[in-house]
């Protein structure tokens, strides 16, 4: 069963508000596709990043994997991860590796007729999910609206709102909308927060000992991820759980952050890191060190191998990335009650022609 070359395909899709976060603001998210067949069977795999991702899938690893084996996705993989070497592994690279990768995985599934999480070996029935969203460009009531809407229409117990607006310089509202937050969802759902690195090290851990006050539990990003001294300062003077991983390209990043003590809960992306190849790695690897570890983004890429992962505390039901696969795929999962349930089916299937206002390339 050999490959052929895979098709690429660029959507980029307005959000539904203003976004920010404590470090950038934006108005579109861009998904980038890859189908990857063979004897007329064919996978669906994909990542979030600039149109150059979907370039460099189509001109550089589309003719390295064709005519390679469908079923040996090490073998493919490694020859991605080579090839990469004077483009360069980080950013786009590996996001046009994760995609083809997530692409294989999903096809190696749907040629031997089974789920990718049966074919993987799953370690749970479901899986725990969080509600993350909470932008800093949210006004009091759209914040509210979206969080009553995750804990008290869908019955899910944990969620992450965005704090550090400004580089963190809106230290006060950051902690007003925390306050709100815990008002509107109560006492017994869990609540996160993501800086994505807007504060300085001492000013994180200021700001750490006052949601303390507020029953905060994951503090994601509190300085830079690339500040992985910083990071473990931070979780030494905190009660609450320090998170990060976002950002991890290869396999030696997360070592990296496993081996300075950076973090309580290790982040993984598979649109990112490599695909579900070296997600699972990654997952291994902090399993060794004692980690949990937590999905970002993407959520239906990742649900089914976070079937198979033991040490998995959740996956980020992220609003941006959720209401983009609940338009572009039909099989989409259902998080009513906090968990997912991806051990049936087989993967989702791209609605080409309902998508089709939103293709760029």
């Amino acid at each position: 069963m050999k490959l052929h070359r895979p098709a690429v395909s660029v959507y980029t899709v307005p959000t539904d508000a203003p976004e920010a976060d404590g470090t950038l603001a934006w108005a579109a998210t861009t998904l980038v596709i890859c189908e990857v067949s063979t004897d007329g069977t064919t996978g669906t795999g994909w990542t979030y990043g600039p149109a150059a991702v979907g370039d460099f899938l189509h001109s550089f690893l589309g003719p390295l994997v064709e005519g390679r084996s469908a079923l040996d996705i090490p073998a493919v993989h490694d020859a991605m991860c080579r090839s990469v070497r004077n483009a360069g592994r980080p950013g786009i690279a590996s996001c046009a590796i994760s995609a083809l990768d997530i692409a294989l995985w999903d096809l190696k599934a749907r040629l031997l007729e089974l789920p990718l999480a049966r074919l993987l070996g799953t370690a749970r029935e479901t899986v725990p999910v969080y509600g993350s969203g909470g932008f800093t460009t949210y006004h009091d009531t759209h914040l509210a609206a979206q969080l009553n809407g995750w804990v008290h229409g869908q019955h899910i117990p944990r969620v992450k709102i965005k704090i550090g607006e400004g580089w963190g310089r809106a230290v006060t509202r950051d902690l007003a909308r925390v306050h709100a937050a815990r008002q509107v969802i109560g006492t017994d759902a869990e609540l996160y927060v993501d800086a994505n690195g807007a504060y300085t090290r001492k000013q994180a851990v200021r700001v750490g000992h006052a949601l303390a006050e507020h029953g905060v539990g994951w503090f994601e990003e509190p300085v830079s991820s690339d500040d992985l001294t910083g990071l473990r300062l931070v979780r030494d003077a905190l009660v609450c759980d320090v998170t990060a991983g976002e950002y991890g390209y290869d396999l030696p990043y997360f070592a990296r952050m496993i081996a300075a003590g950076a973090v309580d809960c290790l982040q993984i992306d598979a649109t990112r890191c490599g695909g579900l190849t070296e997600f699972l790695r990654a997952a291994a690897l902090a399993h060794a060190h004692g980690l949990e570890v937590s999905t970002h983004c993407a959520p239906h890429v990742h649900a089914a191998a976070a079937a198979t992962i033991p040490n998995l505390r959740h996956i980020e039901w992220f609003h941006d990335h959720v209401r983009i696969e609940d338009m572009f795929f039909d099989g989409a999962l259902d998080p009513t009650g906090g968990v997912v349930r991806p051990l049936s089916g087989h993967g989702l299937t791209l609605r080409t022609e309902e998508v089709e206002e939103y293709r760029v390339a």
